[in-house]
């Protein structure tokens, strides 16, 4: 079952690319023996704003179900904040460029705090850079008041990869300076986290829009084609978060595919626990989950 080429023989409408993408998917679950997920009923809602903060272009396709659930089912605005545009500062362009392409697949918004991206967020930046950390939560925590989004996305502290690391520390802190009330949905993907609270599966059809948009980020996925890998991680962490969430020895749910989220209200300058939740994608998510 090999999947579709990165680059098509023939230029492909934005239509015709999905539906490739889609039946390959659509195979990847029938070999899980998942049944096909019916579409959720869908009633008028008020969206709120959601901001993923992205470490790297493509981070934002690697934990979007979430996001690309609410958009579509709650009416909810999404947007994008790339927060680096990667090390290499020779591909620093095409990188933003392939990301504004995948976020167009994706329906989202896309902004940078600054044109290349903020240069240096890791774990030691505070401490080694004070004065650029500053600036950086300054930054951050601007945009958080004048936006006021009702969710944020952000790693967990613990995601294995240094600049993830520092984005959560960064976000954190802007958090505490900014003093807004808001949902932080913490999510994962070099390392797991030990206790998610959130399972939210993804439909055959929205899993290949997450990789139909992943594949926009070409140099990336040339060197290393993890976009062909995305499936088996989100039918994984079906796996895990049939017994983290929904209970040991319970009958885990017969998604095909799913993100895995903790998530918090962060009020008062303090992080409240939300109820366990599993998120099926017949059931449409509704903004009330989030108020």
């Amino acid at each position: 079952m090999l999947p579709p080429p990165l680059i098509p023989d023939h230029p492909l409408s934005d239509a015709e690319d999905l539906a490739r993408w889609q039946a390959w998917v659509a195979r990847f679950a029938e070999m899980l023996g998942a049944p096909a997920t019916a579409p959720p009923k869908l009633e008028p809602q008020t969206g709120g704003h959601c901001l993923v903060f992205a470490p790297h272009p493509d981070d934002e396709c690697i934990v979007g179900a979430l996001p690309l659930r609410l958009q579509r089912e709650a009416g909810w605005r999404v947007t994008n904040v790339a927060v680096t545009l990667g090390s290499n500062k020779a591909r620093r362009a095409e990188r933003w460029a392939e990301l504004e392409a995948a976020c167009a697949v994706l329906g989202f918004a896309n902004i940078r705090l600054r044109e290349d991206g903020f240069e240096t967020v890791k774990p030691e930046t505070a401490a080694q850079q004070p004065a650029l950390w500053a600036e950086q939560v300054q930054a951050v925590a601007a945009l958080l008041k004048a936006e006021r989004p009702a969710l944020i996305l952000l790693p967990h502290e613990h995601d294995g990869n240094a600049t993830h690391i520092g984005v959560h520390q960064l976000v954190m802190d802007a958090l505490a300076a900014a003093g807004v009330q808001t949902v932080v949905a913490q999510t994962e993907f070099w390392s797991t986290q030990p206790a998610p609270n959130w399972m939210v599966e993804t439909s055959a059809a929205d899993t290949a829009r997450l990789i139909q948009a992943l594949a926009r980020h070409v140099g990336e996925v040339q060197r290393n084609p993890y976009h062909h890998r995305l499936p088996a991680f989100m039918a994984d962490n079906v796996r895990r978060g049939g017994e983290l969430i929904a209970g040991a020895g319970s009958a885990v749910p017969d998604y095909a595919f799913a993100t895995l989220y903790r998530l918090s209200l962060w009020r008062d300058g303090r992080e409240h626990e939300l109820p366990a939740r599993l998120c099926p994608a017949s059931l449409a998510l509704q903004t009330s989950w989030f108020l």
